[in-house]
């Protein structure tokens, strides 16, 4: 079986771009049995999905609705991609998992946390993540480096108040109490090459306790 990490945080929070450069780094280590993905997304099913998620025109969206959709398309992602991978013997890396979920929907979004749980817990068979890194930073700064992103991919959720992504931020916070075994936060504020240096440093430790030092070199 392989090793099931995955990265979560709130918006701007820059966890896409330090995984980028997490991997280049694990790579050099001589790791190349590294699999990435995101959610929503990963596979063609999942992806067109995430159209439907993230489109701004979509506003008038149900919590619950979105909530069912998240789930779905997590569902295929796991059934065609990340079971499959990891039954390989990967280090699979996903950008969001089911943390998003009890967040977005179930915290923020006010759907309730005890019933996303019992959504994603139907949707995934009960796959949990080994590790799952946490960025955490506030929200005035995650969004702030959004603006300055001309690059980046501007969706309906960016779109929300700013009182919604302080609830985000809670949300995870509450989520990093619940699960201390598995999620590590880290203080994205910092400069970019010291959240690099700290994410690479856990993931490789993570790695080698795990038994993952005889793959490098």
């Amino acid at each position: 079986m392989g090793y099931f990490i995955t990265i979560e945080g709130g918006e701007g929070s820059g966890k896409t771009s330090v995984l980028q450069e997490v991997i280049k780094l694990l790579n050099n280590d001589g790791y190349t049995n590294i699999v990435t993905s995101r959610e929503p997304g990963g596979i063609k099913i999942a992806t067109q999905i995430r159209e439907v998620l993230l489109d701004k025109e979509n506003t008038m969206m149900d919590a619950l609705t979105e909530t069912f959709l998240f789930a779905a398309s997590r569902r295929q992602h796991i059934v065609e991609k990340v079971l499959p991978e990891l039954d390989k013997g990967a280090i699979f890396i996903c950008d969001r998992f089911i943390d998003s979920s009890y967040v977005y929907q179930g915290i923020a979004g006010k759907v309730g946390l005890e019933r996303v749980i019992d959504i994603n817990e139907i949707a995934t068979m009960g796959c949990k993540p080994n590790l799952t890194i946490l960025f955490d930073v506030d929200p005035r700064i995650g969004l702030e480096r959004i603006n300055k992103n001309k690059d980046r991919e501007v969706n309906r959720l960016d779109l929300a108040s700013l009182e919604y992504h302080d609830r985000v931020r809670s949300g995870y916070k509450q989520i990093a109490e619940m699960f201390p075994d598995r999620i590590v936060v880290i203080d994205a504020s910092k400069p970019f090459e010291e959240v690099i240096h700290d994410v690479y440093t856990l993931v490789k430790r993570k790695l080698e306790e795990n038994g993952y030092e005889r793959i490098s070199k």
